[in-house]
């Protein structure tokens, strides 16, 4: 039987979001979305390095609600509506050292960022996708939210915990008016960052790329698969649950991480 669906022009017409969509995986998620025929806004605090015209960009900061309002008026005056939107943006700051050193301060801004953000994009875009019956939100979390790491990322991955125990509240409340709701957690991406940080590593312990990359490969405890995902690959799972091939998901965490998480 012929395959119903085109999937270079499945998303064809489609208005779509990617926050954090400047580098790493929000920059592929983006490209991703624009290859398969979607109008694409992307945003961050800092334009991208390599400009694409077929991107439109709004300069913000998501980790404030003064941020997230700019964002939802700019891109409803312009476009009229939003089809898409996916919750890219995250990241943590905090320094190493445990729960002792962390202030009000470190977990206020890791709360901001990483729950606080899709919590006031998704109040922005919703109820245009509720008056439409129609739309899909993905909020990108971490396999920290099961898996996490103290020395470092605690506030990080007490967020990404509950942005995903959020994500499936919001789903159960919105997918019955017509919107879908997933939540997609990778393990460690070998983005751009995460090549300068094996080179820092490499550097500091005299030692080669491979071996810097095994060693934190080690302390996650291992990757099955024997290496960090491409962000091509994190993409390549959102542009199919954003797709018409995914109609009947919602609700549902989707866990890319190469095997990293141990147990069921």
């Amino acid at each position: 039987m012929e395959n119903q669906f085109n999937f270079n022009h499945e998303l064809k017409d489609k208005i779509t979001l990617v926050t954090g969509g400047t580098k790493g995986a929000g920059k592929a998620i983006a490209e991703r979305m624009l290859n398969a025929g979607a109008t694409v806004i992307i945003t961050a605090r800092n334009p991208p390095e390599e400009e694409n015209s077929d991107l439109y960009f709004i300069s913000a900061d998501l980790s404030t609600s003064q941020g997230t309002q700019k964002i939802v008026e700019e891109v409803l005056q312009k476009f009229g509506r939003l089809d898409i939107l996916v919750n890219n943006l995250g990241g943590s700051e905090t320094k190493g050292g445990g729960f002792t050193v962390l202030t009000d301060e470190d977990w206020l801004q890791s709360l901001q960022t990483n729950l606080l953000s899709p919590v006031r994009l998704d109040r922005g875009f919703l109820p245009q996708m509720i008056e439409r019956k129609t739309g899909v939100i993905i909020h990108i979390a971490s396999i920290q939210a099961r898996l996490p790491l103290y020395d470092s990322t605690l506030p990080y991955a007490a967020a990404k915990a509950g942005l995903l125990n959020y994500s499936k509240s919001l789903s159960n409340e919105v997918s019955p008016k017509g919107v879908r709701v997933l939540t997609v957690s990778p393990g460690w991406i070998m983005t751009t960052a995460s090549e300068r940080m094996m080179e820092r590593i490499a550097e500091s312990n005299n030692s080669s790329i491979e071996q810097a990359t095994q060693s934190v490969m080690n302390a996650l405890g291992g990757i099955p698969f024997g290496r960090p995902a491409q962000p091509e690959e994190v993409a390549e799972l959102v542009g199919f649950l954003v797709s018409p091939r995914a109609n009947y998901l919602t609700g549902t965490e989707y866990i890319i991480d190469g095997g990293t998480i141990p147990t069921v």
